[in-house]
């Protein structure tokens, strides 16, 4: 191996450790809110009878933010780079964060969670992008792997820091190792893919209605925003509602909805990588993620006929979920690998966060069976629904697997 080459690989291996904290700072400042909702309301005043509706409008405030991030960083990523972004939006949510610890009602709480949200919205879409198009295409899905394994793991760091600490220092400290990561980016490089992109000046780049001007197009980028609705309705509704589900299901303990998110995001940090490595070896995204959709219907199942309930039993179900739906990151590389380099970074900001967005419509259609039924038929029912839409999708897609990304979308 000469220098030249043995620098190169350096270069990869140092922008994909990068990309993996920025990912794990991320989910850390993403999923902190639900750790530190009761403690830091309590704090500032919010009583019990509010507690969840005043949670809900800043849930919402949140996503609304990541909705609209998605959009700017996905284009800002396209026009002029994807290094701006991720300097860019770590800067931002942040600086968010550490406001967020002087919060002292609850609408300048949503205010700054809005804030963080856009923020937030731009970490994966840009790393993400960036490794795919600086690795070689055989190694790429191994790069992916590391980002989303090592930045999973921070919802348990915020579980932990939540829990040992103040709110307010748990912020903070969201707030610290962003900062700190700033000073690490400073060794980054672009993606020679853009640069090369950068010099045609007849192509539109970051055009998003660009999607929607051609049919096939936009058919395609809507299978792959479809392609990740089954992990959010795990995460979103069936874990978060689990005290609901275990009243329902005659649990002998009380479940508790931050524990099985904690463990859930653990078993799809260890999805992720295994994921990445079958992909890997069975040469194709697309047979794989349809093991995983499969796995996870198989695990829903189980979930929702256990009754009785013990809690280290529902915590071994969280963490065979999570496994289950553990193709985050190979969905965000499939998004990533089916456009142009001119639409790339716009496709996979914007796609996890409408992934996030459509959890909005789900609920809806959720509530809807829950009076109709009862929570658990109505368990089976959106599951079984977003399943079904979720591998239309994979099959619709092209495998992208060994693909080469130098192109433009015209």
């Amino acid at each position: 191996m000469d220098h030249q080459t043995k620098t190169n690989s350096r270069n990869v291996i140092f922008l994909v450790i990068v990309a993996a904290l920025g990912y794990f700072v991320d989910i850390y400042d993403l999923v902190l809110f639900s750790v530190v909702r009761v403690k830091s309301f309590t704090d500032i005043g919010v009583s019990a009878a509010h507690m969840r509706t005043e949670g809900e409008y800043v849930i919402n405030m949140q996503m609304f933010g990541l909705l609209l991030g998605g959009l700017l960083w996905g284009i800002i990523g396209d026009k002029y780079g994807r290094i701006k972004v991720l300097f860019g939006s770590i800067l931002m949510y942040s600086l968010a964060n550490i406001a967020n610890g002087f919060a002292t009602d609850v609408h300048s709480y949503a205010i700054i969670r809005f804030i963080a949200g856009i923020g937030l919205a731009g970490e994966l879409g840009a790393g993400i992008t960036l490794v795919t198009e600086t690795m070689d295409k055989e190694k790429r899905g191994y790069g992916t792997m590391v980002v989303a394994g090592i930045g999973l793991l921070g919802a348990a760091a915020a579980a932990t820091i939540g829990k040992h600490f103040t709110w307010q220092t748990s912020y903070f400290v969201g707030g610290g190792m962003g900062l700190l990561l700033l000073l690490l980016r400073v060794g980054t490089f672009e993606s020679g893919m853009f640069k090369h992109a950068e010099q045609d000046q007849e192509v539109s780049k970051g055009n998003f209605f660009m999607l929607f001007s051609d049919r096939k197009r936009f058919l395609k980028y809507l299978a792959c925003i479809c392609l990740g609705l089954p992990l959010w309705f795990i995460v979103g509704i069936l874990v978060t509602q689990s005290p609901e589900i275990g009243k329902a299901l005659g649990a002998k303990d009380a479940l508790n909805a931050g524990t099985g998110i904690m463990y859930t995001y653990f078993g799809i940090a260890i999805g992720d990588v295994v994921c990445g490595v079958l992909a890997q070896v069975l040469r194709s995204r697309k047979k794989t993620v349809l093991i995983f959709q499969s796995l996870s219907v198989i695990t829903v199942l189980v979930y929702l006929t256990s009754k009785g309930l013990t809690e280290s039993n529902f915590i071994l179900i969280c963490l065979f979920m999570g496994f289950a739906v553990g193709y985050w990151a190979t969905f965000v590389t499939i998004a990533a690998e089916q456009f142009g380099t001119n639409i790339r970074s716009t496709v996979t900001t914007t796609a996890p966060n409408f992934v996030r967005g459509a959890l909005i419509p789900i609920t809806f259609v959720f509530e809807f069976f829950v009076h109709c039924y009862n929570i658990v038929s109505a368990g089976f029912i959106v599951m079984g629904i977003v399943t079904v839409i979720a591998m239309i999708s994979v099959a619709y897609l092209k495998e992208s697997f060994n693909k080469d990304l130098n192109y433009l979308e015209h």
